[in-house]
């Protein structure tokens, strides 16, 4: 069993009246974390019932909801927990939710779906005030490395990754090749992880596309998820890619809004302050699982080549960063200037920002870029971060600390949430 960081989160919102809504991408573990948190309730001696959308005799139960209260009674009684999965199944689920809500139940709902317009659109709208959102990722990267370790490590991870280097640049590169699905992670042989993510794309592409969102032209939604595997960390031209796929803008862009909402790309805009030299309008994309946008770049499982190795590594870094802000009035964007200056990721916290650039290598001298000494000079920020390969190393330039911090260390980083 691999430990899931949102189960805490997820344990103490069960004394809240609130609805407890369970997001994420499909096989991200939802069912395995309510199953879990079921186990747990139970054990406290309270009532459960599991109803799962996907499952046709259940289906039957959500015809009314008069019909769903006469399943929960018969099934806890007068009171207890009621766990709803994949309701994205049902036809109007937000405000069939609203009406139990309102209802002051004696019932804890726990409901979980996989991303899709009508669960983060319609539902959220409906359910304004009345539930809160988690969202699951895949298996983070400290996640994968305790369930690699066997949990030895589980509360001194940052003194095993300073230790044992060879056995974390093991676990390094296969987590940057096979990234997080839980199925995948469980499997040892490459083969069996290959049949998995070609289940797993066909399954996102026909399910959650096709079905759910109703695009039929499954092709251009093919060819569109290919090229922005090809472009990670780069600034997407939107009039290229409509040129390139032979769709009109207005479809890339409703496509790239769905792969967005079905937890496959996470989007980043740019930093501004002047907007005639910096560029404003095209952003930048990233996967929110590394291994399935090598499966769609047609990498998965194979060497990876040295021209995609620092791509990958902005994808896993945005990944570590958007984490550890996910809880905070942080916002992340990159900078880049017409005179193609640029820096990977910047934090902005209203009243601070924090430039970091991201270097495949190992870096042994602090050597700061003409980018990073542009935008120091420009913003004069208080401190710089470069993550890299190697040690740690510090740096002043001008009125800025400079910290050369090893990528692992960034788990551990308190600078920017300070």
């Amino acid at each position: 069993m691999i430990k899931r960081l949102l189960f805490n989160e997820l344990r103490n919102h069960l004394q809240r009246r609130e609805i407890t809504f369970i997001v994420g991408p499909r096989q991200a573990g939802k069912t395995t974390l309510m199953y879990l948190l079921k186990d747990y309730i139970e054990k406290k001696g309270f009532k459960t019932v599991f109803l799962n959308l996907d499952i046709e005799a259940d289906k039957q139960f959500f015809n009314s909801q008069e019909q769903l209260l006469r399943k929960i009674r018969l099934e806890v009684g007068e009171s207890g927990y009621v766990f709803i999965d994949e309701i994205q199944r049902k036809e109007n689920a937000g405000l069939f939710l609203k009406g139990l809500y309102d209802m002051n139940l004696p019932y804890k709902f726990i409901v979980s779906g996989s991303g899709s317009v009508e669960l983060k659109e319609k539902i959220h709208e409906s359910l304004s005030g009345r539930k809160q959102i988690f969202e699951l990722s895949t298996i983070s990267w400290t996640e994968f490395v305790n369930y690699k370790t066997e949990y030895k490590y589980e509360t001194k991870l940052d003194e095993f990754f300073s230790i044992d280097n060879i056995r974390t640049e093991e676990l390094f590169f296969e987590y940057l090749n096979f990234g997080g699905y839980p199925k995948v992670v469980l499997e040892e042989r490459i083969e069996e992880k290959r049949k998995m993510f070609a289940e797993l794309y066909q399954s996102y592409l026909e399910r959650d596309i096709v079905d759910l969102l109703g695009i039929h032209k499954g092709e251009s939604f093919t060819s569109l998820v290919r090229l922005m595997a090809a472009t990670i960390g780069q600034m997407v031209n939107i009039s290229e890619i409509s040129s390139t796929i032979g769709i009109n803008i207005v479809t890339v862009n409703n496509y790239l809004w769905y792969m967005q909402k079905t937890f496959l790309l996470s989007k980043l805009t740019p930093f501004f302050k002047n907007i005639r030299k910096e560029i404003s309008k095209s952003p930048v994309f990233y996967f929110y699982d590394i291994g399935m946008r090598n499966y769609a770049h047609s990498i998965f499982g194979a060497t990876i080549p040295n021209s995609e190795k620092g791509f990958l590594f902005q994808n896993f870094i945005y990944n570590i960063l958007k984490e550890k802000i996910s809880n905070t009035s942080i916002q992340a964007h990159y900078w880049r200037t017409s005179n193609k200056a640029e820096v990977d990721f910047v934090l902005d916290k209203g009243t601070e920002i924090i430039p970091i650039e991201v270097k495949y290598q190992k870096l042994t001298q602090p050597a700061i870029s003409r980018s990073l000494h542009s935008f120091i000079s420009r913003y004069n920020p208080k401190v710089a971060i470069i993550v890299h390969l190697g040690n740690s190393i510090q740096k002043k330039v001008e009125n800025t600390d400079i910290q050369f911090i090893p990528y692992y260390k960034l788990l551990y980083q308190k600078t920017f949430l300070k």
